[in-house]
């Protein structure tokens, strides 16, 4: 018996090295949680047995438990690397369409050929789906996640339709000295300024705006506003102006106060709708086939219509407060964010940004009674519970940091200490094991 009990202590101590060998291996392996080796003794008895007298039957190993408490973080200069930082889990893929889904904390991703965002081994890495404007989830359930593809372009050209301008005009200037406007001739207006809008090609124009003060005299506190598109003067109809001929787009009239005076509850003034018809408006000033789908309305406030930013006159140099457009040109991707609730925003050359999705999020009831799978992953299993789908940072989820990965958990220090306790443990065991066998040599040796 003493010799069964010896090899179940010698089985013990070789489990627990064997741990403990695996975790110091794996101390660099990024999303690694460690392991720790749990035993309990032997104790077997009959109904006619004494438990007074009875010394045991060895051990034997309960389980082999995974610890799941944070890793260190380590910081990187890429984007696509995620660390989570409380609890949670990645859910992954092996194919586009499949709902067989493995759980990894190493985030130490990358795009493959068809520019999906995959871990090394080509797993995909699964998202919600969001709105790509507003960037709201649409819904948090795990069938309906699908993998994160980053696109190489942000498709059509988007023309023009408004342009938001707002200034301060300098009250102290003085009419211009030549009285017929020329946008060749700066003496002709007192101040400009200009913007690129987009055709439905999305090529880009020029777009600028004058301003000329009008007499005080017969006209106090009053701008004239005259516009060129690529240096073609056009007039209130979008068509263009023969030479000495401008005519005025619009007029701005302010108060003594140099607030726009326009009546309650109006804020700003009126906006200016310019046509954009090939017969006549705008289009007709384009000679590369595009147009102007729609009409172009010129705003005189900023896009986000902010009370502060109204067109003023006072007696300060020329300002440009607001100057926008909504039109953009064909662009190519420029750069990846992810923020800390696993948005992921796509910014373009052309200054679009898209919301492609959110990073799914999971966790578990019990993640101890997750099946380790390799590759620093997990499956589902009846003691881990099912997968519970969410939002990363919401409910007791933890967050994620972009270009960032998180470390294995091991305490090197720690391991090797418990590398020589169990060596130590294997020897007396072992010791054990020969004291028994010189004890019955001894015995067979009785004449």
């Amino acid at each position: 018996m003493s010799f069964n009990i010896a090899l179940t202590g010698i089985a013990a101590a070789q489990k627990d090295l064997d741990v403990t060998a695996n975790n110091i291996a794996n101390v660099n392996t990024t999303g690694f949680k460690e392991s720790r080796a749990e035993f309990a003794d032997v104790y077997a008895s009959s109904v006619f047995s004494s438990g007074k007298t009875k010394n045991g039957d060895g051990v034997q190993t309960t389980m082999v438990a995974q610890q799941f408490h944070q890793g260190s973080l380590k910081f990187t200069q890429n984007s696509l690397d995620l660390a989570i930082t409380g609890e949670g889990y990645f859910a992954m893929s092996e194919d586009i369409a499949s709902q067989d889904f493995s759980y990894s904390r190493a985030g130490a991703f990358k795009l493959n050929k068809d520019n999906f965002v995959v871990d090394a081994r080509g797993n995909y890495l699964q998202g919600f789906p969001v709105d790509p404007s507003t960037g709201n989830t649409t819904s948090v359930s795990l069938s309906t996640t699908s993998p994160i593809q980053i696109p190489d372009a942000s498709g059509a050209p988007r023309h023009t339709s408004n342009i938001y301008s707002s200034m301060n005009l300098d009250s102290r200037s003085d009419v211009p000295t030549t009285s017929t406007f020329d946008p060749t001739d700066s003496t002709s207006y007192n101040s400009s300024t200009s913007t690129t809008i987009y055709d439905s090609l999305g090529q880009p124009h020029v777009a600028q705006l004058f301003f000329v003060k009008q007499d005080p005299a017969t006209n106090a506190n009053s701008w004239s506003v005259y516009a060129t598109m690529d240096k073609q003067p056009f007039d209130i109809t979008g068509a263009a102006t023969a030479t000495g001929a401008h005519t005025p787009i619009d007029s701005l009239q302010f108060t003594a106060a140099g607030l726009p005076d326009v009546a309650a509850p109006e804020t700003t003034f009126p906006d200016v709708v310019l046509p954009s018809g090939a017969a006549a408006g705008l289009s007709t000033l384009l000679s590369n086939g595009a147009q102007f789908p729609n009409e172009i309305t010129v705003n005189w406030r900023d896009s986000a219509g902010t009370s502060n930013k109204v067109p003023t006159q006072y007696a300060s140099r020329f300002e440009v407060k607001a100057l926008e457009q909504d039109g953009a040109t064909v662009g190519r991707l420029a750069g990846i964010d992810i923020g800390t609730d696993g948005k992921v925003v796509a910014s373009y050359s052309n200054g679009d940004t898209s919301f492609l999705g959110q990073v799914a999020m999971v966790r578990f009831s019990n993640s101890q009674g997750l099946q380790q799978a390799g590759d620093t992953s997990w499956k589902k299993s009846l003691t881990s519970g099912e997968p519970i789908a969410g939002e990363p940072g919401s409910g007791t989820l933890g967050s994620i940091n972009s270009s960032a990965l998180e470390q294995s958990n091991v305490n090197l220090t720690n391991e090797l200490v418990d590398l020589i306790s169990a060596q130590r443990n294997f020897q007396a065991n072992s010791r054990a094991l020969e004291v028994n066998s010189t004890l019955q040599q001894a015995i067979l040796q009785i004449r």
